[in-house]
């Protein structure tokens, strides 16, 4: 696995962990009162000029997205009508501006399953009628706020959400004093200790679900993660999600909910079992962790193909590492 400074990853102004949380309480509230009073056409209209401000002046997350676009550029150029230019980032940027949209709404209204295009309903139907706890793992792909309010609403299920993102925890927190029936919990997690797994391993025997994002490094750096294949390029990914699945030993399931333009721009909900039990053996650490996360690399990859404007990891997806090096040997040059 790759080794590195875990500092230089916390240190790295261009580490996803940097990027600021959009909005306030304030913000959000202002979001549903356009939505309630003029609907989803007017609030798509003014999220123009809102994108175009972000495009204007985040230049970070604009070459993260234009990196991203000419990665699948070059995987599917058959989905695309000419290589992706700055209009394409704008359309990107409204998208993510969208989204934060259908994140309130996740919290704050009845989700109808109507909105939903299931890929596989009896594997939706399976997992909901599991009484078993399940570990799920998720990613910065679509909108999670859709996966927790679906399972939420229609089977009352407990779910306990683990954040290394402190921006997304601010959020949550914000829409759970909105809605006083949430049964969602939060966890603010940078590491996962003794004390950490013993609470998960109760509320697993409890029956209740745990959310992991398994698509963004941890706090602590490259260190911690597993080199993939991802849009014909090497990217690392964590190996926490697949740690604790072997510590919790129990189900778990690869879960994303998105934006979907084919299936007239409902949700589509897909469900993926890995397995009741995860296997990683001391001798074949990397590997085993490697297999785990090469599955999920590559459902993402499968649904990044349908939709790729409802990919938000707007940072150095492939290359974390050499933005680490860089900001380490400026650190060292200033020094």
């Amino acid at each position: 696995m790759n080794v590195t400074n875990s500092k230089q990853s916390t240190d790295n102004p261009q580490h996803w962990s940097h990027i600021k949380e959009a909005g306030t309480l304030t913000g959000m509230r202002l979001i549903y009162w356009l939505y309630r009073l003029f609907g989803r056409w007017f609030f798509s209209l003014i999220m123009y000029p809102v994108a175009l401000y972000f495009v204007m002046t985040k230049p970070t997350q604009r070459q993260a997205s234009r990196q991203f676009l000419k990665a699948h550029y070059k995987i599917a150029p058959h989905r695309w009508r000419m290589p992706p230019n700055n209009l394409h980032v704008l359309m990107h940027f409204k998208s993510f501006a969208e989204v934060i949209l259908d994140k309130v709404l996740g919290w704050l209204i009845k989700i109808d399953e109507s909105d939903f295009v299931l890929t596989s309903p009896q594997t939706v139907d399976t997992l909901l009628a599991d009484p078993r706890g399940q570990l799920i793992i998720g990613s910065h792909f679509g909108n999670l706020e859709f996966c927790r309010g679906f399972m939420h609403r229609y089977r009352s299920k407990v779910i306990n959400i683990l954040l290394y993102d402190k921006h997304a925890g601010n959020f949550v927190k914000m829409m759970q004093k909105q809605n006083d029936e949430s049964r969602l919990n939060v966890y603010q997690v940078d590491e996962f200790d003794m004390t950490t797994i013993l609470t998960l391993k109760e509320k697993i025997a409890a029956g209740e679900w745990v959310f992991i994002a398994g698509d963004r490094i941890p706090l602590s750096g490259v260190e911690r993660t597993v080199e993939v294949d991802f849009l014909g390029d090497k990217a690392p990914l964590p190996i926490g999600p697949y740690m604790l699945a072997k510590a919790l030993a129990c189900p778990v399931n690869y879960m994303f909910a998105y934006r979907y333009p084919a299936a007239g721009n409902k949700v589509l909900f897909d469900v993926m079992p890995m397995g009741d039990k995860v296997a990683i053996s001391r001798k074949n650490r990397e590997a085993d962790i490697r297999y785990y996360a090469q599955q999920f690399a590559d459902k993402l990859h499968e649904h990044c193909l349908k939709a790729p404007y409802q990919w938000f990891n707007f940072y150095n997806f492939w290359q974390p590492l050499k933005q680490d090096n860089d900001a380490l040997d400026n650190t060292r040059e200033r020094g």
